[in-house]
């Protein structure tokens, strides 16, 4: 048995269009959205009475997909704890871009907080975390 590609990342969020917004100014693409329920999703989930609506967003170059849920049953407990980046298990998502400090300007208006600063690695590349919707931590790689 392989593994034939890695469909999508998914992250479950408060606020569904904010959480869009948010993405596609990171210059991702909506590429749709849904309601899912019924049994299946209960099974699935191993909740009952699930309805959720959803969106995927996708890079440009078409292979990396998040998906962005959120859910009106059943009730949630409480927001995600917002943990150090050195926690293990924290999931973080690392995308590259052209013009870090342009993006951060336009992110920090979609909520967006900077987690350290921007880093500079040798020639290679400036990097930095960012703490994006629900408070997932978002890399920004910009290639020198």
């Amino acid at each position: 048995m392989t593994i034939h590609r890695m469909d999508h990342a998914g992250i479950v969020v408060e606020d569904l269009a904010a959480a869009v917004a948010f993405f596609v100014e990171l210059g991702m693409e909506l590429e749709g959205e849904t309601t899912v329920g019924g049994r299946w999703a209960d099974d699935l989930l191993g909740l009952d009475g699930v309805r959720a609506d959803l969106a995927f967003v996708r890079t440009p170059d078409g292979h990396g997909r998040v998906e962005l849920s959120t859910f009106r049953s059943p009730a949630t407990t409480g927001p995600a704890q917002q943990a150090p980046v050195n926690t293990p298990g924290i999931p973080r998502l690392t995308f590259v871009v052209d013009d870090i400090d342009g993006l951060l300007v336009r992110l920090r208006a979609h909520g967006a907080e900077l987690v350290g600063t921007v880093a500079r690695y040798e020639d290679i590349c400036r990097y930095a975390y960012i703490r994006g919707p629900a408070g997932v931590i978002i890399g920004l790689v910009e290639e020198l």
